[in-house]
């Protein structure tokens, strides 16, 4: 009877169950989205050259609303202006103005579409729905799935600055990385000593497998990182990302060629020496692999490997191999050609 009658006394005074379970002082719900349904997919995933369509729908049209798209970009997270609708009209503004529209299947469809998705459209994207006083907003992904490649010049390593090295990227048919996408090409096993510039002017290396010239091997494997440093002065390598191109090809063309005639023999097929960057693309997603070293518009010679084996290299890993950059007169290689769609 004791025992009961504690437990009675104890619900008696214990807080109703819905107050049990209340958020503490001062760190309120977040407010549930009322003028815009929140997008099953936050993440949509495309190729470069593809039509790609941000979702964006509205639950009700309030009165005089104004809709606005706009893009953070990675290099200062400040946002760009794309299009602004009121529904009826709409503006577009900025370098993606000629590639984008509103989709604008219903009345209520207020979606970004990107027509010829670019290397630089991949990143972080806002629809804003303000309505005089009360805003809100979503946040979307656009991906590219793609691949990154460390990147030095002829004359050497650490020749490049900030600029050099992006000019460096966008000539290989590519662009400097993100950190996002340098840290998921480490995860993926991109190991590599030498430092290099990323997008955000940040200068780093990732490393899979400790060793002494690479900062030593007590230090933990990871994208070890010189922060940001002056895009004037500082000199490194670059890292490039590039992502598959619809409807192109890279092959190659046997030889005994300098790189003159490789680019003559490219032309004559009706197609283009192929950049470092298509060359990556090509290994990456259609699989290209071939033991033999052909030149690249840059003046390197490399050839893609897929299935490592003992007489194309001998290294235990897939990759894209390098005989650097020999004379311009040595008719030794053959030659990789682009065609674009």
């Amino acid at each position: 009877r004791t025992l009961l009658l504690l437990g009675c006394l104890w619900l008696l005074a214990a807080p109703p169950a819905s107050s049990i379970f209340q958020r503490p002082t001062g760190t309120p719900a977040p407010p549930r989205l009322q003028y815009l349904l929140e997008p099953l997919h936050p993440t949509v995933h495309t190729q470069r050259g593809a039509t790609a369509t941000l979702p964006c729908v509205l639950r009700t049209l309030p009165h005089n609303y104004r809709v606005k798209w706009s893009k953070v970009e990675p290099v200062n997270y400040r946002e760009n202006i794309i299009i602004i609708t009121n529904g009826l009209y709409h503006k577009n503004y900025g370098p993606l103005s000629p590639r984008v529209r509103l989709r604008h299947s219903h009345r209520y469809d207020a979606s970004l579409t990107i027509t010829d998705v670019a290397l630089e459209d991949e990143g972080r994207y806002r629809c804003q729905l303000v309505n005089g006083l009360e805003d809100e907003s979503i946040s979307l992904t656009l991906h590219l799935e793609g691949v990154v490649f460390p990147y030095q010049p002829s004359n050497g390593r650490y020749k490049f600055n900030y600029h050099e090295a992006k000019r460096a990227c966008e000539q290989q048919d590519s662009r400097l990385a993100t950190y996002q996408q340098l840290y998921k090409a480490w995860t993926e096993g991109l190991d590599w000593c030498n430092a290099g510039w990323i997008l955000d002017g940040t200068v780093h290396y990732p490393i899979i497998h400790s060793r002494e010239p690479c900062g030593g091997r007590l230090l933990l494997p990871g994208v070890r990182t010189y922060g940001a440093r002056d895009k004037q002065k500082d000199r490194f390598d670059a890292f490039c990302f590039t992502s598959a191109l619809q409807g192109s090809q890279v092959y190659f063309i046997r030889g005994h060629l300098n790189f003159k005639e490789a680019g003559q023999a490219c032309r004559n097929h009706g197609a283009a020496i192929a950049k470092v960057g298509q060359l990556y693309s090509a290994w990456k997603f259609s699989q290209l692999d071939r033991c033999d070293g052909g030149w690249l518009a840059d003046g390197s010679v490399r050839y893609p490997i897929t299935i490592p084996r003992e007489r194309c290299g001998g290294l235990p890993d897939p990759g894209v191999r390098s005989f650097g950059f020999p004379s311009k007169e040595m008719r030794t290689y053959g030659t990789y050609c682009f065609v674009g769609k």
